[in-house]
């Protein structure tokens, strides 16, 4: 019996859960008035969303009187600044044409006087037009106007009409008249010069709010990301931190310790979940604990068990075959000394404690070897399974020879494993099939091996009388026979050894039944491609 085995056995079945081990938990109490996440990102996000109508508001405004002045430098003082200089220049054309036809007399001198009188009638045009809604600069255009129609009374248009003739004015008056012109004229410049400063100076003004609206808006955003994120690290960031701490303690080992959570409501409750997890959790271990203890003596029981089952397998394999060895002996010293003296029953009797004192002596030899199958001392160590597989059906000659079989060993690969227990699997095997052969038909035992995704596949594959599918499984359970003894010999535990043999190579056998042409048996077993070695075992003689 194994520990698996026996813990089976010993186990009380347990009730199937009908509820679940962990029911949702209520909310602490005073965790009404602590606020939820939902709470915060509403309130974070209106502030966000205030903080950005302002900016948007704010930069609106600043934009908008940034755009108002410079509409007014640009739409307003400005034509006002150049029909200002256009004026100017329109003045000194005329006088310059009015000097030129007065010394040469010429009519084409009066043209830069004709065209500066239109240029001035439009400059002053444009000048009203921009000084009409500032009714106290409008003034010096008055003063310029007058001034430049008592030039052209007094003095241009005569010397117009008169020419260089001798009743031409005089040209002094003519002077005195455009420097009193010349007054005004700089006043009007002066108006205008302020006028445009004043522009200038107000976009200044509002490309300076813009620019500080800007500023004072990332100031804000910067100081509102930055008191969002401590809230964030303090309000929800450093309680998780301090909650999953303590899961990791509680994951770690320390069970004991309880769970608690601060922070907001979701928080909070989530702490209150996983601290009804650890009580579970707690209970579980608990329970574990117990069931534990009970499989540690169960473990020691098996132990002692185990120590006595090998003490009688140590005791089988001196004590009772000696016995059996004298029964077996003086039997067949009966059987040579008296046989054919005493009756036809007494031959009889004698044949059949002869026979089975010899089957009792194999069926130790097979049940020993079974047992010893787990308990190696080595290592493992690399193994030709050609070379043991030769070895084999060397040992199996005469079996052979008898039969007039054959045995072919293919390409077997090299594998980790035991020599003297696997060398005993393909014996086991290859005997096997030169003993269940069909009486007509010499025996053909054939091993080949292919790699395969779970390790190496043997194969060992008879032409012999095969087995029928439904006793693929039984065949691999000791003392099981699907013959009587009269037709095969056999204890039954070849293929059960063969097993164990291959499990403890930590590989698997089975019998191949997938349909084929001939008749026959194929057995199939893996090895791993590295196969771990075994741990040292204790046999009887040191556990004495």
């Amino acid at each position: 019996m194994t520990l698996t085995e026996a813990s089976a056995a010993d186990a009380e079945p347990r009730p199937a859960v009908s509820e679940p081990l962990l029911t949702p938990q209520p909310a602490p109490s005073g965790t009404e008035r602590t606020p939820t996440l939902r709470r915060m990102f509403v309130l974070v996000a209106g502030v966000t969303a205030l903080l950005m109508l302002v900016a948007i508001v704010s930069g609106a405004v600043a934009l908008g009187r940034l755009s108002a002045a410079r509409t007014v430098l640009l739409d307003e003082v400005g034509p006002a600044a150049r029909a200002n200089q256009d004026l100017a220049r329109a003045l000194v054309n005329q006088e310059t044409g009015i000097r030129g036809f007065a010394l040469s007399g010429d009519p084409t001198t009066l043209v830069p006087y004709r065209d500066g009188r239109t240029e001035e009638a439009r400059a002053i045009e444009v000048l009203r037009g921009y000084l009409a809604q500032r009714p106290a600069t409008a003034a010096p255009v008055d003063a310029v106007e007058r001034a430049a129609a008592a030039w052209r009374t007094d003095y241009a248009e005569p010397v117009v009409t008169a020419g260089s003739g001798p009743g031409a004015p005089d040209p002094a008056v003519g002077k005195d008249l455009f420097d009193a012109l010349r007054a005004p004229m700089a006043e009007l410049t002066a108006v205008v010069d302020v006028e445009r400063l004043a522009a200038r100076e107000q976009l200044n003004d509002s490309a300076d709010a813009l620019r500080w609206v800007g500023f004072a808006i990332a100031a804000v955003m910067v100081l509102f990301l930055v008191a969002a994120a401590w809230g964030l690290r303090r309000g929800v960031l450093d309680p998780l931190s301090a909650l999953a701490a303590q899961v990791r303690d509680v994951v770690t080992g320390d069970v004991r310790r309880e769970v608690h959570a601060g922070g907001p409501r979701e928080v909070v409750e989530l702490g209150a979940d996983i601290e009804a997890m650890r009580r579970v959790i707690s209970s579980e271990v608990d329970s574990l604990h117990d069931v534990n203890r009970l499989l540690d003596e169960q473990a020691r029981d098996l132990e002692r068990s185990n120590r006595d089952l090998e003490q009688f397998a140590y005791v089988a394999s001196h004590d009772l075959q000696e016995p059996l060895r004298k029964v077996s002996s003086f039997c067949q010293l009966l059987q040579r000394r008296y046989g054919g003296q005493l009756d036809e029953r007494a031959d009889q009797y004698i044949e059949f404690a002869v026979d089975g004192a010899q089957r009792m002596q194999r069926l130790i030899n097979d049940l020993l070897a079974f047992s010893r199958v787990g308990r190696t001392t080595s290592d493992f160590e690399p193994v030709d399974l050609r070379e043991i597989g030769l070895a084999a059906a060397a040992q199996l000659d005469a079996t052979r020879t008898e039969l007039d079989g054959e045995i072919i060993i293919g390409e077997l690969p090299q594998v980790q494993g035991d020599p003297a227990l696997l060398r005993q699997l393909l014996l086991n095997l290859f005997g096997n099939g030169l003993k269940f052969h069909r009486p007509d038909t010499a025996p053909v035992v054939r091993a080949d091996a292919q790699r395969t995704d779970d390790g190496w596949e043997i194969s060992v594959v008879d032409n012999g009388i095969g087995i029928d599918p439904e006793y693929a499984e039984k065949v691999f359970v000791i003392f099981q026979r699907l013959h009587g003894r009269e037709s095969y010999e056999g204890t039954g535990i070849g293929l059960a050894l063969a097993k164990r043999i291959v499990e403890f190579h930590g590989g698997r056998i089975w019998l191949d039944t997938t349909p084929r042409h001939q008749p026959g048996t194929a057995i199939r077993f893996t090895l791993p491609f590295d196969v771990p070695s075994p741990g040292p075992a204790s046999t009887p003689q040191e556990q004495q």
